[in-house]
């Protein structure tokens, strides 16, 4: 499994409906992982001065990622594999 990130320009949302993105991302990757599609929605950090967000998933590839958002139905600029350095 490798972390993908997921780059959104969100400028202007509201704090409730970034709340309901976050959500429905969370919804999607469990019924596709019940699907038997791994995913898992990991975080995100928004930068609300300048509508920047960047998700963080971990799936088997980029595909899985990118079915997530379309099928969510959540705005991406680019998806990218990434290395999650928390500590």
């Amino acid at each position: 499994m490798s972390v993908y990130m997921v780059e959104r320009n969100l400028k202007g949302i509201s704090i409730e409906d970034l709340a309901a993105a976050q959500k429905a991302a969370i919804a999607k990757a469990d019924e596709m992982s019940n699907s038997g599609t791994s995913v898992r929605y990991i975080r995100s950090t928004f930068a609300p001065g300048d509508g920047r967000c960047m998700c963080l998933f971990e799936a088997a590839n980029e595909a899985a990622v990118q079915r997530l958002n379309e099928e969510a139905k959540l705005p991406y600029d680019r998806i990218t594999e990434a290395l999650d350095l928390t500590p």
